[in-house]
């Protein structure tokens, strides 16, 4: 590197308002006004900060690592570095070979690294020397580290500290001043006019009339006529001097420079600019400084009372947000200053935002922007919003953790609000959707607010917070998956019509953008209320037909076979087509019926594949096997293969089977769904209150016909008051865990060979077994209410009514057998009955013995006109006991 001979300006430098200026052996460090710290000179011990390669440098460079942090202090020592934030954290990089980074080791720092031993000792000041650091925290408390050769940690020894240590013999003495000579510190005690010193003193610099080394504080020797009316007010240590700066009067005393701290935005500040007291190119002027620094955001609106700001960590974010709230409305209430915020932000502070912080402090801004945004008009705020959580979602994994906890703690009015913010965003677009062309853009911008739901969804969930899922649904996909479903009913129904190139390229062109749409969102299901769940799987689009050919007399044995080597990306991404060889002359017949009765046989107890629970009502996974493995994981594709193809099944399995498909914890209540006397027995052992220690009972259990010891290490381990929660848990997770493991893992794979996770994962457990299952809520009336008719048939026409006076006579059974009958279900679905559309059309060619005929597919009943009731009655019923020859279209 230049010598410079002369005093000239820095290059780097040019046009920033420096406030402090430090120096080392070997480099410098400047803090600017914005809250940014550039440094230059040598990096030979990584004291520069910038990275460990990096040069050493002539200008001044801008450390990025620490853009965002609202610093308070900058110090230089030999060759290594600190900076003081204004929460009281503590950074530090470079030489390390003393351990006077104060991070319990010798190696050097290459970039600002937290002092975390420091964290919450309210740090307000730090001092550099050669090869050791001193600390200062509110309340007087010295901290100091680093090289202790010359006694210059007032330990009392002259051993080197690897870790922040207090200097014990200062303790209690209220210090307000402490500075780091090369290698001496001084130290001030202000209110008894009292200056301490320790270190090497051979060339005088203790100022105690010695020249040795001492490793305690000393008092320095003042002449004495300085005692009485005079005031120390700065401490200046050197290389091997030292010096007071002290003043007679105590109006003299100077004040502190408020130019020395960075610019943060405050009351006063906010009042001048609604005032209209200054010139508007002034004001622009303090925005454009404050708003293009997330430094300067992230130190205002800080929690001072009860020096809660110093408590800033990973749970704690320091901010005060009544001060915050009250600020931004001040501002919101003056158009032209909101509207320059507004672009100063866009234009200079979020596209400056570094996506790898070094410390939480940060990350205020992101819980800062919010309160601003929420208070502009639509196109702005929307705008803006997508600005904001694109930068949040480039935030590295472990700052997004950090900001999430910050928002688990949020106030229950600013949390609701961020929800709702983004939420009416994202439905804004969609919105956009209908009532615009095709903007393919919108394909990539609204998973930006999607996935920022989802992370909030997520937070709220592990947080149990007063926010309810219908606060992230956004209806307006119900509307666009309608839009979806009359363009696919379109192409259906009218392909042959669409003869000319130009109307099928548009039709499959606008197909193509819905389904673009939602399958970039599929991922992020906070959104969808279940309607719309279940309409995009109705609705997804198919690359063909899965074929299975099978022997009616041997189902089972038959789609085995075939299930066994099918590829995955046939059963996930086209529809089942099903079979039978006794009938290929019907196109797609009888998936619904072979659903039906594979399920049937393979669930019933025969099959030997499950346990059951006393009432015979539940299944679950047998602890010892009596069929081979495989089986279970053709049984998954089965179950895969009906939730693809919107088929309910018979599966009486409890809730825990698809809370574990879904990686959702299972718990005491599943066990309690299957087998209620042992879980209430569960319950009741963590319920009792008596005063026993031990219970009783042992750690030793019975399930599935083998003993088990849920504890291998402790044979015949006592249950007692203390280790009963975890006796419990232990049963719990042997039962719908560990003992079924192999065979439910099996099961697992081959479902999601059958359908897509992320589809899947689209459900709640609650919702997965509905939509798998079906509900038991049989409201006839509805399904009454929604059947259409084809003519000659009509709501009045005799046949109909009489067909009505029939439905309503049937047993609750026989209603049930014409659900089957219908739909090839034996439930409900999971949206009710109001999702069961029965059309009901006059079968022309017939006789008096012919049956009514139904296509399950549409729930379509074929009628024939029958000349009487009770002929229609018979008939019905013989059809729905005797008949069901499902078939479909």
């Amino acid at each position: 590197m230049d010598t410079s001979t002369v005093c000239k300006p820095l290059q780097g430098l040019n046009n920033r308002q420096v406030i402090q200026i430090a120096c080392g052996d070997h480099h410098s460090l400047a803090l600017t006004k914005e809250g940014q710290v550039f440094v230059w000179g040598k990096n030979s011990h990584g004291q520069l900060g910038l990275r460990e390669d990096h040069p050493d440098s002539s200008s001044a460079e801008h450390v990025q690592s620490l853009s965002g942090i609202p610093l308070a202090q900058i110090s230089a020592g030999g060759d290594h570095s600190f900076v003081l934030s204004l929460s009281g954290v503590v950074f530090g990089w470079g030489k390390n070979s003393a351990g006077q980074l104060g991070l319990g080791d010798t190696t050097d720092r290459h970039v600002p690294t937290v002092v975390n031993s420091l964290n919450r000792k309210k740090t307000v000041s730090i001092s550099c020397g050669g090869e050791h650091t001193a600390t200062l925290s509110k309340g007087g408390t010295v901290f100091t580290f680093g090289s202790g050769g010359s006694g210059q940690l007032g330990h009392n020894s002259f051993r080197d500290e690897h870790h922040p240590r207090v200097v014990a013999e200062l303790w209690g003495s209220e210090v307000s001043q402490v500075t780091c000579g090369r290698h001496h510190t001084l130290i001030l005690i202000a209110s008894s006019k009292l200056i301490y010193s320790f270190g090497c003193g051979t060339q005088g610099q203790l100022g105690n009339g010695e020249l040795i080394k001492q490793c305690l504080p000393f008092p320095v020797d003042l002449p004495t006529e300085y005692d009485h009316d005079f005031l120390v007010e700065k401490l200046i240590a050197g290389e091997n001097h030292s010096s007071a700066l002290l003043f007679k009067e105590p109006g003299n005393k100077s004040k502190t420079n408020p130019s020395r701290g960075i610019l943060t935005l405050d009351d006063r500040m906010i009042n001048r600019w609604l005032s209209g007291s200054e010139p508007w190119k002034v004001v622009k002027k303090d925005i454009n400084q404050v708003f293009s620094s997330s430094a300067s955001l992230n130190g205002s609106f800080l929690k001072t009372s009860c020096d809660e700001h110093y408590q800033m960590s990973e749970d704690h974010c320091g901010l005060d947000f009544d001060l915050v709230e009250a600020s931004f409305a001040k501002l919101s209430e003056n158009e032209s200053l909101i509207s320059e915020i507004v672009k100063v932000v866009q234009q200079n502070l979020l596209p400056s935002l570094n996506p790898n912080p070094t410390g939480v402090e940060s990350l205020r801004v992101y819980l800062l922007l919010p309160e601003l945004i929420r208070r502009l008009q639509k196109p702005q705020r929307t705008e803006l919003s997508e600005d904001l959580a694109s930068k949040i979602l480039q935030l590295d994994p472990d700052s997004r953790a950090v900001l999430e906890k910050y928002w688990s703690k949020l106030p229950d009015d600013l949390l609701k609000g961020l929800v709702k913010l983004f939420q009416k965003a994202s439905a804004y677009l969609f919105g956009r959707i209908a009532s615009t062309n095709m903007k393919w853009d919108i394909i990539t911008r609204l998973p930006i607010f999607v996935h920022f739901l989802q992370m909030l969804y997520q937070v709220c969930c592990r947080s149990n917070r007063n926010i309810t899922k219908s606060d992230f649904i956004i209806n307006e996909i119900n509307d666009l998956l309608d839009v979806l479903q009359t363009i696919n009913d379109d192409i259906n129904n009218n392909w042959i019509m669409l003869n000319l190139t130009e109307q099928i390229q548009a039709v499959v062109n606008q197909q193509a953008y819905y389904n673009a749409i939602l399958n970039n969102l599929i991922s992020l299901p906070c959104i969808f209320n279940l309607e719309a769940k279940c309409g995009y799987m109705k609705n997804r689009a198919w690359k063909g037909s899965f074929q299975l050919v099978l022997r009616r007399t041997a189902l089972l044995e038959d789609s085995f076979s075939q299930l066994r080597t099918a590829p995955g990306n046939f059963l996930q991404d086209f529809f089942l087509a099903v079979f039978y060889t006794e009938d290929m002359k019907k196109t797609d017949v009888n998936k619904r019926d072979f659903f039906h009765n594979v399920f049937q046989e393979l669930c019933a107890p025969e099959s030997r594949m499950f346990m059951y629970n006393e009432s015979k009502t539940l299944s679950w996974f047998p602890a010892q096997l009596s069929v081979e493995k495989e089986r279970y994981f053709l049984f998954g594709i089965l179950c895969g293969l009906a939730f693809n193809n919107n088929s309910v099944v018979h599966l009486p399995f409890p809730l825990a089977l698809f809370k574990k498909l879904l990686n959702v914890k299972t718990s005491l209540e599943d066990l309690i769904e299957f087998d209620p006397v042992l879980g209430k027995s569960l319950q009741y052992i963590l319920d009792y209150s008596d005063d026993v220690e031990e219970l009783d009972i042992y750690y030793t259990i019975v399930w599935g016909g083998i003993q088990v010891e849920l504890d291998p290490a402790k044979p015949g381990k006592m249950v007692t008051n203390s280790n009963r929660e975890d006796y419990v848990d232990q049963y719990l997770d042997y039962i719908l865990n560990k003992s079924v493991e192999k065979v439910f893992e099996e099961f697992k794979r081959g479902f999601f060979k059958a359908c897509s996770r992320c589809i899947v994962e689209m459900f709640e457990p609650e919702e997965l077994r509905g939509v798998l299952v079906g509900n038991e809520e049989y409201d006839w009336d509805i399904l009454k209410q929604n059947t259409t008719y084809e003519r000659p048939f009509y709501a009045e026409h005799p046949t109909i009514v009489s067909f009505w006076e029939v439905f309503d006579e049937l047993t609750a059974n026989e209603k049930k057998a014409f659900l089957l009958f219908l739909t090839g279900f034996e439930k409900v679905p999971i949206l009710g009955m109001s999702a069961v559309k029965m059309k009901v059309r006059p079968l022309f060619i017939f006789t008096q013995d012919h049956l009514p005929q139904a296509l399950t597919c549409h729930a379509i009943l074929d009628l024939p006109v029958y000349e009487s009731k009770e002929t229609l009655k018979a008939k019905v019923i013989e059809a729905i006991n005797h008949k069901r020859g499902f078939w479909e279209e």
